[in-house]
């Protein structure tokens, strides 16, 4: 049972305003794992306040970037010291599987960290340009940011936002999700002991209120999200009403294209992979396969055994491949379009409900469907669980379309055995992230969507870049 009765507010652990909690419910056992305080909009204002003092006052902000890149790197010294832990509280807290926690849960975060503190200590943050006329070109914080998570990926997300906002010397608001939140203290006193200035780094769990009211304050110059596409479109007309700068990383429907040279093997490992990463609770998860008429039914029979192979189970078991979703509301909403993938004329050829031996936790298990046409509801909007449609193409230009024809744009992969091919497909298709054969992406590589998948890049010098402002001042010649 983890308990905390504070908010991490201005350097201290601060009594909240209002006495209501937030029940942390373990998505394995269906029993509360923890609690916190559910932070009021008063407690969001004293946390805005104490990020806005620490940014005017430039404790922070005026530390040379060297300097803000040793608190990170001490940061993720402590953190990695604690990893253990952390896995197993991002298990408990939202059901991932132990693996997953233990190899992409905690060291991803800590690796993103130190990235931007590499980073930190090499960016031009002052450049002169000009010749006669001469300019001084200086890259400033842009102030205080609000940093809005979710809970699948908790503490990834979370130091997408808060890494490069520290490196680039802004003062933060974090607001963890309510599923999810647990592993944010732990964030907090990692960065408290690394020497991170009072104020620096504030943190406030709450539900949508809180959340809401947070984006609202003039006083936040900067709001970075991520989460569901209808709530990032709010987030946005709140911040277009005050011209508060926004990056929002939002929903996908990822199609991964399966070119006819691909071998099948290799291809259906690889893709159990990408398509149920995090029990499907991924935004980049590759929900839509596409393959050949001509090689769509070897396909199904492989990717369907293999998805039976998953053992779903206890996520804290190292053989589970499969955890529950993060709560009760999510298992209905994947239910719920199965059941809309019935209506639509789609068959599941595996899956398609509750484990029959998993009576306790929010499992569903792996789904494969076919008969699913890309018009269908279940072939354009994200599910986020552990259901996959394969879809028939007829050639690799349809295989493209198909794959555009979708109001996201996030990720996807191509499968074959000529690289050369892969990248040209992956240069067709309109998303700001691709894979060819499921090669991992760099870690100073920019992260981001098209269209409805959200606005602006995370990662690598455009990560930072979005939470600078850029100022010119002219100097005599």
């Amino acid at each position: 049972m983890q308990v905390r009765d504070r908010l991490h507010i201005g350097g201290d652990w601060v009594v909240p305003e209002g006495s209501d909690v937030i029940e942390v419910v373990s998505p394995a056992t269906e029993q509360v794992m923890g609690r916190v305080p559910a932070g009021t909009p008063g407690d969001i204002d004293r946390a805005v306040a104490a990020a806005r003092a620490s940014f005017d006052t430039g404790t922070w902000r005026r530390t040379a970037p060297a300097e803000r890149a040793d608190v990170l790197d001490r940061a993720a010294d402590l953190l990695a010291g604690r990893t253990d832990e952390l896995a197993r509280l991002i298990t408990d807290e939202m059901g991932s599987t132990a693996t997953f926690s233990r190899y992409v849960q905690v060291p991803a975060p800590i690796s993103t960290l130190r990235s931007f503190a590499r980073l930190a200590r090499t960016f031009a943050f002052e450049e002169q340009r000009g010749g006669r006329a001469r300019s001084l070109v200086v890259h400033e914080p842009v102030g205080v940011v609000a940093a809005i998570v979710p809970w699948n990926t908790p503490l990834l997300v979370t130091m997408s936002k808060v890494a490069p906002a520290l490196a680039a010397g802004c003062s933060v608001v974090l607001k963890p999700s309510p599923e999810a939140p647990l592993d944010a203290f732990v964030l907090a006193e990692a960065f408290a002991e690394a020497g991170l200035p009072p104020g620096v780094l504030n943190v406030v769990p709450g539900g949508r209120e809180a959340g809401e009211h947070l984006v609202t304050r003039r006083d936040v110059d900067k709001v970075a999200f991520t989460g569901s596409t209808a709530v990032g479109k709010r987030i946005a007309a709140l911040c277009a009403e005050r011209l508060a700068r926004v990056s929002l990383e939002l929903g996908g429907k990822s199609a991964a294209i399966v070119l006819d040279d691909a071998p099948l093997e290799r291809t259906v490992r690889g893709l159990l992979g990408l398509a149920y990463v995090n029990s499907g609770q991924a935004c980049v998860a590759q929900t839509r396969v596409l393959v050949s008429r001509a090689r769509h039914d070897e396909f199904v029979d492989a990717f369907a055994e293999g998805s039976r192979m998953l053992r779903v189970g206890d996520p804290a078991d190292a053989d589970t491949a499969i955890g529950p979703l993060v709560s009760a509301r999510q298992r209905e909403r994947v239910e719920g379009y199965l059941a809309l993938a019935q209506q639509e004329g789609a068959k599941a050829v595996t899956g398609g409900g509750r484990p029959a031996d998993l009576p306790t936790g929010w499992f569903v298990e792996p789904t494969v469907l076919v008969g699913v046409d890309n018009s269908m509801r279940v072939a354009r909007e994200e599910i986020f669980g552990p259901v996959v449609a394969v879809i028939p193409y007829d050639s690799p230009d349809h295989a493209v379309a198909v794959a555009n024809d979708s109001d996201y744009g996030l990720a996807g992969s191509v499968w074959t055995t000529d690289v050369d091919a892969g990248v040209d497909v992956a240069r067709r298709v309109r998303t700001g992230t691709y894979s060819v054969n499921g090669a991992p992406q760099s870690s100073a590589a920019p992260f981001g969507g098209f269209k409805q998948s959200g606005i602006g890049r995370e990662f690598g010098p455009e990560g930072l870049h979005a939470y600078l402002e850029i100022k010119s001042i002219a100097v005599p010649a």
